[in-house]
């Protein structure tokens, strides 16, 4: 009988190599079954039309192992190789794909190889932290936006002065807590403590904005977010028309202030590599504001000097073509395409304009080159981009060659909902924001919440079979393991409820609900299990500023409350620090392979493994104490091993103290309590040293 439990394959390097082969080069495939299981395994594979049937060879045993190999060198004009395994016994012949074990020839989930797709090395399994800057602290007071500075959208900008004030529901755009990069430079040792690896800022070119996901200018940072050297001008007067103040013409237009903020932002990125810390920025590509300097609808830089007339002023604007105006006699009025209708992001007109096409991609370039050296882009709305769906590829194309030309190291993620299969095939995006396959299906079965904490699905939480078939099916259907191991897992951001949040399981927002409601009755040991799997789950856990200190939350805008220096939840604070400890220094966790094993009704396990060590993680979603034994054969290890547990959390607390368990016959037996989460660690190489230490010493007693 073959044993299922004991076959395996993916796409890390134990069974593939090189892990990201290129055309016309050789490949070795490996596929693992239990010793003597199989009389046959062969590798079925479809490069284009042409199909082809490859008996692999046993290549060695191990630990009650079998692995096969096949050898094979990838055509030279290869696209994708769809291949699975078909592994035949005694009386039984079993299928092998993404998805795992099954008796039919496998359809949609066979695994994909595509010869020269690359992601950065540094980026896999790397720690982010997202940082809303206007948030996280404010470094340099000379810089805040001031009170009546300007008008923005009806109404005009708000200096907040308390710190801990809650964002405004209705004008919280238009709300200025003074964070800034300076203040980032501050706590770079807080981060590098925290055991961050990559910043991730949502955007930091000039906009009038709280968010910037309307951007004034791509080419410099906001002076309110870096240095303002020259302050000059008048505040808004007191009813006085929609139009912006001198103060802010001068501030953000003004060369010594743009001049300065970049030079800011330089020695930041410099400041972070020499700890050990990349810098990716937003870029928000698809639409810009409405006083971007190339539309300038409120005319801030009519009279600004070195600056020619926006596309709104003049209709000789070099711009002009840059936008969708459409019917009517000049001035038009408004009548531009905007994003969702929005006439403050007006859609830019890539096809319309060749010139605006080079710009955008020369501002790809310019942030990833000297003197900034940005580690790489994550894209707004990156599907939206262009009004087809050939010119979107044909432009990411473009985007992708561009900054690999200037950083060949730079990473590229996508803001993506739905399938991102089309765009992540080598040639466009490394990877995405990971929604699909990790922040949805993670919430729901760990708080039965919608990631917007707009509904709650009780009926969800502890479905281990449908949370499995989710984070795996979706992964499959986006990933090969190039971008699943750069592929952003966050639990929060600036686009939805703080996790912390939902688990109260409150539906609602803090303008129906109140503020408070987002903070009242949440479970933190619920929290933990999140940050857990979060920390032990393929891709680039990334952590959202804030989250470590307990911040809660509900939607956007409650989702960007200040981060609370000084108050920080200190437990969950040094959990964090803990967990991301235990990811950083086990590879199995960054890069290795990931398989479920089998427990009771309610608990989640699953290993990480290499063919060094593994960690197995469990987590009990039932609200009592569950005894289970789990298998650990799927792992690779030997029956009878030796686990260290190296974290437990439950509703009581959390501790990271060490504790042997032994493995008989594979199976681990143990109990688990309520809302608990445990992660232990087999390490060959450690086992190997125990029983040569044990020996020794016996033979001396």
């Amino acid at each position: 009988m073959i044993r299922r439990d004991r076959l395996f394959h993916d796409m890390t390097l134990d069974f593939l190599q090189p892990p990201h082969p290129k055309a016309g080069s050789f490949v070795f495939l490996y596929f693992r079954c239990g010793q003597n299981d199989a009389k046959k395994i062969t590798l079925v594979s479809r490069n284009g039309v042409q199909l082809a049937e490859n008996d692999m060879k046993k290549h060695h045993s191990e630990d009650g192992f079998d692995f096969y190999l096949f050898e094979g060198k990838i055509p030279v004009n290869s696209d994708t190789i769809y291949y699975y395994f078909k592994i035949e016994g005694d009386g039984e012949t079993l299928y092998y794909d993404c998805k795992g074990v099954s008796l039919s020839v496998p359809d949609k989930y066979k695994f994909r190889l595509i010869p020269g797709y690359e992601t950065p090395d540094w980026a896999k399994g790397a720690v982010m932290y997202q940082i809303f800057v206007d948030r996280f602290r404010n470094g340099d007071p000379s810089n805040d936006v001031l009170t009546d500075e300007y008008s923005y959208v009806g109404s005009h900008s708000v200096q907040v002065t308390n710190w801990k004030k809650y964002p405004d529901p209705d004008g919280n755009i238009r709300e200025f807590y003074g964070g800034d990069l300076q203040g980032v430079l501050d706590k770079l040792d807080y981060l590098k403590e925290l055991g961050i690896e990559v910043i991730y800022f949502n955007p930091i070119f000039v906009s009038p904005s709280s968010h910037k996901y309307d951007t004034q200018d791509y080419d410099h940072i906001d002076p309110h977010f870096g240095v303002i050297i020259s302050d000059n001008g008048e505040l808004l007067e007191e009813g006085s028309e929609n139009r912006y103040a001198t103060r802010y013409i001068d501030r953000v237009t003004n060369r010594k202030n743009l001049e300065a903020s970049d030079a800011l932002f330089a020695k930041l990125v410099h400041e972070a590599h020499k700890r050990g810390i990349k810098v990716i920025l937003d870029g928000v590509f698809n639409h810009c504001g409405s006083f971007n300097k190339w539309m300038d609808k409120e005319r801030i830089y009519e009279n600004a000097p070195g600056y020619d007339p926006g596309a709104y002023v003049s209709k000789d604007s070099p711009y002009h073509d840059y936008f969708g105006f459409s019917g009517g006699e000049w001035p038009y009025n408004g009548n531009y395409e905007g994003w969702w209708g929005y006439d403050t992001l007006p859609k830019m007109n890539y096809e319309g304009s060749k010139k605006l096409e080079n710009y955008i991609l020369g501002v790809g370039k310019k942030w990833v080159s000297a003197p900034y050296y940005a580690d790489g882009w994550r894209l707004d709305v990156a599907a939206d981009l262009g009004h087809s769906s050939e010119y979107n590829h044909e432009f990411w194309k473009k985007f992708r060659n561009a900054v690999k030309e200037a950083n060949p190291e730079a990473l590229i993620l996508a803001e993506h909902y739905g399938s991102a299969h089309e765009w992540l095939k080598g040639g466009e995006w490394d990877s995405v924001m990971n929604y699909d396959a990790f922040m949805e299906p993670l919430t729901y079965f760990l708080t039965g919440m919608e990631k917007h904490s707009d509904e709650f699905h009780e009926e969800k939480i502890g479905d281990v079979n449908l949370f499995w078939e989710t984070m795996l099916c979706a992964g499959a259907d986006n990933f090969v393991q190039e971008s699943a191991l750069v592929a952003m897992n966050e639990l929060s951001n600036h686009d939805h409820s703080r996790f912390l949040s939902r688990t109260n399981h409150v539906v609602g927002r803090c303008g129906t609900k109140g503020f408070r409601a987002a903070e009242e009755g949440v479970n933190k040991a619920v929290m933990r299990q999140a940050v857990t799997v979060q920390m032990t789950w393929p891709g680039a856990p990334t952590v959202y500023y804030g989250d470590e200190a307990g911040v809660c939350g509900f939607t956007d805008p409650d989702n960007r409350r200040t981060y609370p220096w000084g108050t920080e939840d200190q437990e969950m604070l040094e959990f964090h620090k803990e967990i991301i400890h235990i990811h950083k220094t086990s590879m199995e966790l960054k890069t290795g392979s990931i398989v479920r094993l089998d427990a009771d009704d309610g608990v989640l396990a699953y290993g990480r493994f290499n063919r060094t060590s593994a960690t197995i993680v469990v987590i009990n979603t039932n609200e009592y104490l569950t005894v289970t034994e789990i298998s650990l054969a799927p792992l690779g290890i030997p029956e009878e091993a030796r686990l260290i547990r190296v974290l437990e959390s439950n509703n009581k607390g959390f501790t990271t103290d060490p504790l042997s368990y032994n493995v008989k016959n594979g199976r681990l037996v143990r109990a688990y309590g309520s809302d608990s989460a445990v992660v232990l660690q087999y390490n060959r190489i450690t086992a190997v040293n125990e029983e040569a230490f044990w020996s020794t010493n016996f033979f001396r007693m």
